[in-house]
């Protein structure tokens, strides 16, 4: 199996989202009602969950079923189980009568690829495989991998030299897959419709990216906190979000070397890594969107950026620059 990839938070609820002190709030909620709250890892990363209701049972009973429906699209998409439907796929390049998400996750995933020019792509799995290989040697050259490597790894990596279709997903011989950027933001969502279809109106759910149903309790915005690249546990900037997603892309969640000079964040045309900005932060109606598109948005510049707004699903990106300064971009 690939070495797991292990994602920092890059995204931390501050303190005015856990429910703190008395909530005032509106006709369907009384104000003593004190939320439910789940917290536990999904898909290698902290996820939490949020529920007001006036009815305790019901909210913890919705509670067990959105982890079980969150276990359920795990075993599909995750690279840190032996016995999920991804890892099946990369080990033979073939699964038979796949699972209806894993052929929605996909397409979807060639479709960012494609509004992106192939900066979102989820075959970068073999730059991985080698980075990870690299330097994970005791003598590893400082420099990083050799250009013919990489140059190697980059003729197996394309989200085009995947077939999918309802009866079968087929990919050739040295092409893997990783969901890292995209499965977060997908089981989020999946997540809030179970929730908003049980009739529950606020709510935030992080299955690894954050997205709020409606308002606070008391209508005032969920706050969510943009995490600071260079101190850990300090919260950059803080944004109020109702009805929306929010997910961060960072290179300083996973660094192969003690320069920082390479992360997790592959550019799938020439095979190096995301310097561009210290994070990338983007607000949207969709957490798999926003989750995919912060990944994108690491090798665009800012203009490219917001030349796309119009064309994609995401209100808000949030830039930090490689000194530090932030940038915010609208759509």
């Amino acid at each position: 199996m690939t070495q797991a990839l292990t994602r920092r938070r890059f995204i931390r609820i501050s303190a005015a989202a856990a429910g703190l002190g008395p909530l005032s709030v509106g006709p369907s909620v009384r104000a003593e009602v004190a939320p439910v709250t789940w917290r536990g890892t999904m898909l290698g990363a902290v996820a939490t969950m949020e529920i007001h209701d006036e009815d305790h049972r019901r909210a913890e009973r919705l509670i067990s079923l959105a982890c079980a429906e969150a276990r359920r699209l795990e075993r599909l998409f995750s690279l840190y189980r032996d016995d999920s439907a991804l890892v099946e796929l990369n080990r033979k390049g073939l699964l038979i009568d796949p699972a209806a998400e894993m052929v929605d996750l996909l397409s979807t995933s060639q479709h960012y690829s494609r509004l992106t020019g192939g900066l979102f792509d989820v075959t970068v799995q073999p730059l991985w495989d080698l980075y990870a290989r690299h330097f994970a040697q005791d003598d590893a050259n400082p420099a990083g991998p050799a250009a013919a490597e990489i140059e190697a790894a980059l003729a197996r990596i394309g989200s085009g030299r995947l077939s999918i279709s309802r009866d079968r997903i087929v990919m050739p011989r040295g092409t893997a897959v990783t969901l890292n950027g995209i499965a977060q933001g997908y089981v989020t969502d999946r997540v809030v419709d179970l929730l908003r279809a049980q009739g529950i109106s606020h709510s935030l759910v992080d299955m690894g990216e954050a997205r709020a149903i409606g308002p606070r309790p008391d209508g005032r915005p969920w706050d969510i906190g943009i995490a600071d690249p260079d101190i850990v546990d300090h919260t950059k900037a803080v944004l109020p979000i109702v009805d929306r997603a929010v997910s961060t892309s960072g290179g300083y969640g996973l660094r192969f070397d003690s320069k920082a000079r390479f992360n997790h964040l592959f550019d799938p045309r020439t095979g190096g890594c995301a310097l561009r900005y210290r994070s990338v932060t983007t607000v949207s109606r969709s957490a798999t969107a926003a989750d995919a598109l912060s990944t994108a948005f690491s090798f665009m510049p800012e203009d490219g950026i917001r030349s796309l707004l119009p064309r994609v699903d995401i209100d808000r990106v949030y830039l930090i620059d490689e000194d530090g300064k932030s940038v915010e971009l609208a759509a």
